[in-house]
Parts: C-alpha cells; sequence; structure tokens
C-alpha cells in the first residue's frame, strides 16, 4: 500500500512512457517514403489519467526519447505536461517542470519501469514501478503496481492513490454521473 502522508502531497502524478504508459514495444516503417512510428497505449491507462485529472492532479508525461506516437496519444487525454527529453535527462526536465508550477518533489509521485528513471525516482516524494520494472526500480520503489507497464498499470496506481487519498468514490461517482447523463 501508498503511505498516507505521502499519497496527500501528490500534486504531480508524473509518467514514464515507454515501459509504463506502452508495454516497450516500438513499432518503426514506412509510409510513402515518410518513417512512422506506432506504440501500444492501454485505454484503460487512458481512463486512469482522466480520474487523475478529475481528482486535481497535474498529469505530466517524462520521456526519455521523442516519439510523434507519444505527442498524438497525450494530446489525445489532453495531459497536463509532456516533456520528451532525447537524451534522457529526466532530472533537469522535471526540475523545469516543477519550478514553472510552483512544485516541490515532495509533491511528486512519479511512476517509472527502467534505469533512465532512477534518478526521477531517488528524488520525488512518491517513487512507483510497475510490475515488469527492473529490479533497482522496484527497489526504489514505494509500491510496485501488480500489473505491467502499458497493460493497465497506471489505471491501477490511480485508483491505488486515489482510495489512499480517500477520494476514489467521490472520483468515480463524479465520473459514472458524467455518463448518466443526455447531452
Amino acid at each position: 500500500m501508498i503511505d498516507t502522508l505521502a499519497a496527500q502531497r501528490v500534486r504531480l502524478l508524473g509518467l514514464d512512457v515507454d515501459g509504463v504508459l506502452t508495454n516497450n514495444a516500438v513499432y518503426l516503417g514506412l509510409a510513402g517514403g515518410e518513417r512512422v512510428e506506432f506504440k501500444q497505449f492501454d485505454i484503460r491507462d487512458g481512463l486512469g489519467i482522466h480520474l487523475a485529472r478529475r481528482a486535481g492532479l497535474r498529469v505530466a508525461w517524462i520521456s526519455g526519447r521523442f516519439s510523434e506516437a507519444t505527442a498524438l496519444r497525450a494530446a489525445e487525454l489532453d495531459v497536463d505536461d509532456l516533456v520528451q527529453e532525447d537524451a534522457a535527462r529526466k532530472v533537469p526536465a522535471l526540475a523545469e517542470l516543477l519550478a514553472r508550477h510552483g512544485l516541490g518533489w515532495d509533491e511528486v509521485a512519479f511512476v517509472g519501469d527502467d534505469l533512465a528513471d532512477l534518478p526521477v525516482m531517488r528524488r520525488v516524494g512518491l517513487p512507483i514501478a510497475v510490475a515488469d520494472a527492473v529490479g533497482e526500480i522496484r527497489e526504489a520503489a514505494a509500491y510496485v503496481s501488480r500489473l505491467p507497464g502499458g497493460a493497465g498499470a497506471v489505471r491501477e496506481v490511480v485508483e491505488v492513490l486515489l482510495r489512499t487519498r480517500g477520494e476514489w468514490d467521490d472520483v468515480l461517482e463524479s465520473y459514472l454521473r458524467q455518463r448518466e447523463v443526455r447531452a
């Protein structure tokens, strides 16, 4: 379970992309002579992101590589912040983001899976690993999801975080009521 005090401080949910929001697979090819890249995102994670934002959390994706597929999915989900840092220098990228929003490291929950995430995991208030993360990431985590990256782990993390904060029932009911109303 997640520490209640750490969960209460969280204002920003930071997510690595490859291996957390995806299953780590990258499909590359050519279409009309142009390079194309496809990634598989889990639809349940999209709902989790929506619920986190509904609860008032900022959601930031912090990736160690640029990908148009990532940018498309982030825009589709109306993610608050997308940082694609080609050299995988995530600490300075996240530090800049925190300064811009007036947030401290202790107000961040970050979900990671691989070694490039470790410097961030060591700084944030609530480090979280997906089930199939490398050993160093799991060891640094305050919580390890049951589900692997790209298979609903983010949705699971959001639910556990909101349940720990005592917000899950209200956020869920609000979401469900919105689906009952006709436009």
